[in-house]
Order: structure tokens, then C-alpha cells, then sequence
């Protein structure tokens, strides 16, 4: 607290010094400042012992008990059904525990109210405050028989120490609710002897206790605030991570990693690293950002995150190609028997029969191993694919009936075929093509500076262009949606009104696919363009990703695998050197590894290899 400058004091007609008022405002402009929960209370409690020159007290919170994780923990909230000690002192006796001391207190939550009857706990002074409201003055507590003091003799008898005058006042808040109860212990006279509390001082503890109440409680509500805040978060997190099987718990395991490596770089004394800082609110700020840097998924399409085959939309459509190859095997079986009973040669014909079959059958097999991606599509696999294309069967039914407004307006581009119709085994047709509608757009790219590159159609759905895809099973319109997440994300947060201390927010959420050679998506951003937290954020995104062991489509990799290619980012500079060195030097990826990692994924890592040692 700071040092008073009140005048000297001066009795007045109500028995109590100017000097305490002046002192009482005082100490309410710095409780109103204060913003550690723990030295706001220790204040509180210390304040009310100088004005009352009292040997001891303790100050309870009310709250409920609620399970958490099997464990019954206490939150405050006010009337509630328990007072907890939050701090206690008593200076004859050197006892100092809670706030700050950081010793615990050893005693249970006092109920309030009466766990098997549920009437109000009258018995205890402190609850008996809480309950009613009111002041209680106790002048000696061995003469007082209206309150239950075993709790204090016991405690006399196990120390020595004489209790003798308790002052207990509630703490109201603005809306009259109790959220705590103010104990005050042996008023001390002037030869240190233990005194009642004079009447004079209680209306002046009241309205400290009426200061400290406003304090409490509004630091409680922002404290609740921050829980809904977190929650909120974590939910919209979690929810992600379960829309998709292949993202898993990524959205809560990024935030552990990015907050150990955020306080390995605070800590760094050397290199490039040596003069990052970061404090209480900006380690918030990047936790927050950590959990909702995936936010922007919420709006991605699971059958393109998860696409696992070339044809695969919301159904792989491997399975109407494969009936279109069983039509043509029929028929070539209809014409032979044709040919047969027009007298054709049985044994000659049969013969062409089992040749075109194989040929179908092994041109099918082509196919279905082209769908599933994987290996280089070479040019020469890519022409065979379009020579296949053109084997035909024949549609005697028409095949603008029956189907979505939608996708007759895009067949309708071209007229229809007169039935029956010939038909291509494979074919970029019409309707395969999705215009542009503002779905999955990158919004205001001048305002968020996005630079991506934008394809001309929303979706290209041809069978052929599909199956031509050169790795893996995406087009460039499903990656450009895939990674339209981020930009999502950005726009999201971006219309967020975000206190003074989070702005950064959006910052750090939005550039964890950034490089530090402007490769990277949305902004293109550069080294110089990312701050350490941005920087943080995209090496712990990756870093999660691939020793993540809950993919369903891959294996998962083991931690030198793992540091292996987080090396080879490091070289193409997608990935920031120092904070590699720091992954690896302060131990991290070994911390990490044993807490995320199955224990078949952990090897060991010569980090000599890359640390040039």
C-alpha cells in the first residue's frame, strides 16, 4: 500500500481520527487498483488490522464446492453455501498463511448452511455474518453463549494464545449479495494488552469492508468473465478437433507447446532469443491465440479435410465408376451371344470376349489405384487414364430427372443427349464445374492483406482431372478451401472486439502457416513481417502435427522422424532457426514427446546433427 499522507490525527465528535478517513480513502484508491487476487485480499485484511490495531484476523470468501477432474474444488461465487480462509494472520504468533506467503491453509471450507437439514449455520459466527448480513462484535469470546467458540479455545489450548475480542463484518456487493465475511481478532490497547473492539471503530471497518467488497467482487466477475471467455474457447476448440478424425486433439495440445516454448524464450540468455520478453498478459494472449488458431475451420468441409481418395466428395464416387465398367462388361457378354445365335464362331468369339474382359478388368484395377493418390502420377499413367476414358456404355435412362435444382442448372449448360446416349467411362462434364458464389472467399483482402491465389472455379469436380491429381488426392480448389481456414480465422477474429491486452490475437492465430520467406498462406508474410509469438505459433502447429498419433490416415511418427523433417523446414526457412535450436537445447521436444507422444514414438534424438555441435 502506499505511504500515507494523512494530517496528523485529531479526534472528532464521533471518537475516531480524520486521519483514519483520509487513511480509509486511501487504501480504497489502491485496493480499487489492485490486480493480483491474492495481494488484494492480503491487503484487505491488513489494511482493516492497522485501522483497528488488531493482533489477528482471517478473511473467507464464500463460494461452492464443485467436482473437478474427481475432486471436489472450491469456487467463489457470492451466498454461497461455504466460507473459505483465504487469509490468515495472527502477529503475536508469527502465523501468516494464504495470499502471498504462498503457505496453505490448512482448514476445511466452514458451511454455511447445514449439509443434511440445509438450515443456515448459526453456530459459527463467521456463517451466521454471511447468512444475515450483519455485524457481529463479540467483546470476550469465553463469555459469549450465543456462538459455538470451540474451534477458538481449542486453538487457545493447543498454542497459549487468549482469544478474546472478534470483529466480523460481511462484505456486501453492489447488489447486496455476501461475498465474504471479515474476522478481526484482538483489538490491542495501548500496553498491548487485548481490548473489545470499540463501537467507534465498526462503522469505519464496515466501510472498508464495503471498499474491499467492490474490489473482490469486481475481480471475481472478471475472473468469471476470463473462465466463460476460456470455456467458450476450449469448447469451439474441442468442437473442431471432433468434426474431424484427422485433426484430433490438435487444438489442445498447440497451446501446451506454444506456451512451453514462449517460456523457453523468455528465459533464453543468449542468442537472437536473449531479448524476447513477454509478461502475465502477453503469455494469456498467446494461450488464447493458441486455442482459436484453428477457429476458422469451423467453416471447412469435412469431406475435403478428409478427403482420402481422388473421387471422394461427400461419397467416394469410385463406386459409380466401377458400375460403369460392369455395364460395358455386360455388354460385350449381350453382343457375344448375339454374335452366337446370328451363327458366329462360339470358340472364336469367346475368345475375343475374354481378351476385351481382361482388358476391362485391368483398366478398372488402373483406375481404382489411380483414386487412392499416393505415388507420382507420371505423365505416362495420366495418358493412359484418358485413353480409358474413352471406352463408352450406353444410358437408356434420362439423367436430368430426379436430381437437385443445383445440379440441373449446371447440366443444363449443355443440351441434353437424345436416349439412348452414348457415354464415357470417365469425363470432365459440365456439372462437374462449381462457379464462384462467394462461398470459402477471402473477404476484404486489402483490408486483412490476404494474397492467395484464387482458382477460377469453387469446385472442379471432373473425373478425369481428379484422377490426373500428380500426389496425394487434393485438386488446387480443395486445397485452396483447406487452407481458406486461416484466412477464415483471421476474419473471425478480426471482428472481435478484443480488450486492449488481446489485440495481438488475431496476429498470432493468423500466422501459423506463414513462412519467414513469404511462401506461406494468407498474407505471404516474411521473418521480419512475424513477431516471436507468430513465430512460436507456426513452429508448434507443425511441430504437433507431425508427432501427432491420432490420424487415422497415417502412422504416426516417432520424435526423430519428427525433428528430422522440422530440420529440413528449417533449411527451406519455412520454420524459424532459433526457435528450432530452442526446441531442442532446452529439451522441449523430450518434455513434450513424453506427456503427447505414445511411448513407441519415442526414440532417441541426436541433437548434435542439428545444433552443428
Amino acid at each position: 500500500m502506499p505511504e500515507s499522507t494523512a494530517p496528523d490525527k485529531a479526534p472528532d465528535d464521533q471518537g475516531v481520527n480524520t486521519a483514519d478517513y483520509a487513511k480509509l480513502i486511501e487504501i480504497g484508491i489502491a485496493l480499487s487498483a489492485e490486480r493480483d487476487h491474492h495481494r488484494l485480499l492480503e491487503n484487505i485484511l491488513l489494511e482493516a488490522k492497522t485501522l483497528c490495531n488488531a493482533d489477528g484476523g482471517t478473511l473467507y470468501l464464500c463460494g461452492h464446492m464443485v467436482e473437478h477432474e474427481g475432486e471436489d474444488v472450491f469456487e467463489a461465487e457470492a451466498d454461497g453455501k461455504f466460507l473459505k480462509f483465504e487469509i490468515m494472520r495472527t502477529d503475536s504468533l508469527g502465523i501468516a498463511k494464504g495470499g502471498t506467503t504462498g503457505e496453505d491453509i490448512p482448514f476445511p471450507p466452514i458451511s454455511v448452511y447445514d449439509v443434511e437439514t440445509g438450515e443456515a449455520n448459526h453456530k459459527n459466527v463467521a456463517s451466521h455474518v454471511a447468512v444475515s448480513g450483519k455485524t457481529v462484535n463479540i467483546p470476550d469470546v469465553y463469555e459469549a453463549t450465543e456462538f459455538d467458540f470451540t474451534g477458538p479455545r481449542k486453538f487457545d489450548e493447543s498454542t497459549g494464545y487468549r482469544s478474546k475480542s472478534f470483529l466480523n463484518v460481511p462484505l456486501k456487493n453492489h447488489s447486496g449479495e455476501i461475498i465474504g465475511v471479515l474476522q478481526l481478532l484482538n483489538a490491542q490497547g495501548k500496553n498491548g494488552e487485548s481490548i473489545p473492539f470499540s463501537a467507534q471503530i465498526v462503522p469505519l471497518i464496515e466501510a472498508l469492508a464495503s471498499q474491499a467488497a467492490v474490489a473482490v467482487d469486481n475481480q471475481m466477475l472478471i475472473e468469471a468473465q476470463a473462465r466463460l471467455m476460456d470455456s467458450f474457447i476450449q469448447l469451439i476448440a474441442g468442437a473442431i478437433d471432433a468434426k474431424s478424425p484427422y485433426t484430433g486433439g490438435h487444438c489442445a495440445r498447440v497451446p501446451e507447446l506454444a506456451q512451453m516454448l514462449a517460456t523457453a524464450a523468455v528465459n533464453a540468455d543468449h542468442g537472437e532469443l536473449s531479448d524476447f520478453t513477454l509478461d502475465e498478459a502477453g503469455f494469456r494472449e498467446l494461450h488464447l491465440a493458441s486455442w482459436l488458431h484453428d477457429c476458422g475451420k469451423v467453416v471447412t468441409p469435412e469431406y475435403v479435410v478428409d478427403k482420402a481418395t481422388k473421387l471422394e466428395t461427400i461419397n467416394d464416387r469410385i463406386h459409380e465408376v466401377r458400375m460403369r465398367f460392369e455395364i460395358q462388361k455386360r455388354e460385350l457378354e449381350i453382343a457375344y451371344w448375339k454374335q452366337v445365335a446370328d451363327g458366329g464362331d462360339r470358340d472364336a468369339l469367346k475368345v475375343e470376349l475374354d481378351a476385351k474382359l481382361d482388358q476391362i478388368d485391368d483398366d478398372y484395377a488402373f483406375v481404382a489405384e489411380c483414386n487412392v493418390g499416393g505415388e507420382f502420377m507420371a505423365p505416362e499413367k495420366v495418358e493412359r487414364l484418358k485413353q480409358i476414358a474413352q471406352g463408352t456404355w450406353t444410358r437408356t435412362l434420362d439423367d436430368r430427372i430426379g436430381i437437385s435444382h443445383e445440379e440441373l442448372r449446371r447440366k443444363e449448360v449443355k443440351p441434353a443427349k437424345a436416349i439412348p446416349a452414348q457415354e464415357f467411362l470417365l469425363a470432365d462434364r459440365a456439372e462437374h464445374l462449381f462457379h464462384r458464389d462467394g462461398t470459402f472467399e477471402a473477404p476484404n483482402s486489402e483490408q486483412f492483406g490476404f494474397d492467395m491465389a484464387v482458382p477460377e472455379h469453387l469446385f472442379n469436380r471432373g473425373e478425369i482431372y481428379n484422377l490426373s491429381i500428380a500426389r496425394g488426392t487434393l485438386t488446387n480448389e480443395d486445397r485452396y478451401i483447406i487452407q481458406n481456414h486461416i484466412v477464415q480465422t483471421i476474419v473471425m477474429l478480426g471482428q472481435l472486439p478484443f480488450p486492449k491486452h488481446l489485440r495481438k490475437i488475431p496476429e498470432y492465430a493468423g500466422a501459423h502457416h506463414e513462412t519467414l520467406i513469404g511462401t506461406g498462406y494468407p498474407r505471404k508474410l516474411s521473418k521480419k513481417d512475424m513477431s516471436v509469438p507468430a513465430r512460436i505459433m507456426a513452429l508448434a502447429d507443425v511441430f504437433e502435427a507431425l508427432t501427432a498419433a491420432d490420424r487415422p490416415y497415417k502412422k504416426p511418427k516417432t520424435l526423430s522422424d519428427s525433428i528430422k523433417i522440422l530440420s529440413f523446414m528449417v533449411k527451406d526457412q519455412h520454420i524459424d532457426p532459433d526457435l528450432f535450436r530452442l526446441l531442442l537445447e532446452s529439451g522441449i521436444y523430450k518434455d513434450y514427446a513424453e506427456r503427447f507422444l505414445k511411448p513407441e514414438q519415442i526414440d532417441e534424438v541426436d541433437i548434435s546433427k542439428y545444433l552443428g555441435a
